[in-house]
């Protein structure tokens, strides 16, 4: 499913081409966050305009609103949200972590209080693997317990070895129910925790390499843990995960960090982090147009006064909507006025610049320069 088009000579950044039932999608990529079925302020074919390849969505949320029962009536996620490009859905993982105050965790699966009327839900691995093959996603997360930081060794291997027993439940559960001839084709990651502990990470990984996912994601990082944590743990298990299948690293977003993850060999990306900082008027802009090198970009605050009479575009280079019709002032007003136009304008061009620096990272892969 993941063909290798280029391994660098440099690094081990790589390039590939990642077949799904909706397209192909060459990698590494970065997905823009629709946990709901929307990304805020943008609709669906907008996000086909500007780039975007593929997308992802939120099993536990679409799982509480609108329900199965109205995706299902409009024929999957694809066609309900007016996408026909790849769509990736968490399993409800990270909802274990983000909604710790609302839930129970017991071997058998998770119990949340809905968010919505306190109603009691209870999400089993064998659950989230039938919530999406209902949405239809192009790749599945097998449901596992994210946990935070800083956390104890033995809730760390406690998450562990849960993990795993419901990674295999997943697996198992996928064979066992296929509704639709299209199904086969979906694609189901296992997800490799083990917070900073390299043995706990190397135990989940040999685990889970057992059980043959179609694909692969560290997960439990971007929880809080400093960076070079991080990259500790990246550096030394992204080149042990399966050479033939993708790598997806949960929730890391920031550019320059990104870089150095696709340097030690990640394919995948996801982060809120270009449409939270939109909605405070932080926008991405780009310093260096030859390289990636550095820091190459910086946040422009269009709140600050200094933007009040400047008649420039946000980024002069960037082919965004937002940047070939408005300036700066008008964003600036619009942020002081409390316009929602001003959101969706800044919200634009930095999923824009997100998706432009992903596309100039996989030229630099090509040209050799990575």
């Amino acid at each position: 499913m993941l063909k290798i088009l280029k391994q660098s000579k440099k690094s081990k950044a790589r390039l590939g081409a990642l077949s799904t039932p909706h397209g192909k999608i060459e990698t590494p990529f970065f997905m823009p966050v629709a946990t709901r079925g929307a990304i805020k302020g943008v609709a669906a074919p907008e996000m086909k305009e500007m780039g975007a390849r593929i997308i992802l969505s939120n099993t536990y949320h679409l799982f509480l609103r609108p329900g199965l029962e109205i995706i299902k009536k409009a024929g999957g996620l694809h066609k309900f949200m007016g996408w026909n490009g790849p769509i990736l859905t968490d399993s409800g993982g990270y909802q274990v972590f983000s909604l710790a105050k609302m839930r129970k965790i017991t071997p058998e699966g998770v119990e949340f209080r809905s968010e919505i009327d306190g109603a009691k839900i209870f999400l089993t691995p064998e659950k989230a693997v039938e919530i999406q093959q209902v949405l239809g996603s192009d790749i599945m997360m097998a449901l596992d317990i994210c946990s935070g930081y800083p956390a104890n060794r033995e809730e760390i291997a406690k998450a562990v070895e849960m993990t795993t027993a419901w990674a295999t439940r997943c697996v198992r559960q996928k064979g066992r129910k296929i509704e639709r001839k299209k199904d086969r084709k979906q694609m189901l990651f296992g997800i490799v925790q083990g917070g900073v502990y390299p043995d706990l990470r190397q135990k989940s990984l040999d685990d889970l390499l057992k059980l043959n996912f179609d694909g692969y994601a560290l997960g439990g990082l971007a929880v809080g843990e400093p960076i070079s944590e991080a990259y500790k743990i990246v550096r030394r298990f992204a080149p042990l995960l399966p050479e033939g299948k993708p790598r997806y690293l949960m929730g890391v977003g920031v550019p320059e960090q990104m870089v150095r993850f696709v340097k030690m060999g990640i394919d995948m990306f996801d982060c809120v982090i270009p449409t939270r900082h939109a909605r405070h008027g932080e926008l991405f802009v780009f310093q260096k147009r030859g390289s990636l090198a550095g820091k190459f970009y910086r946040l422009l605050h269009v709140n600050n006064s200094q933007h009040k009479n400047n008649f420039q575009p946000i980024d002069r280079d960037c082919r965004c909507f937002a940047c070939a019709n408005f300036s700066r002032a008008y964003l600036h007003h619009l942020f002081k006025t409390k316009e929602p136009l001003g959101q969706r304008l800044a919200t634009v061009h930095n999923l824009r610049f997100f998706l432009d620096f992903m596309a100039r990272l996989r030229k630099e892969i090509r040209e050799g320069k990575i």
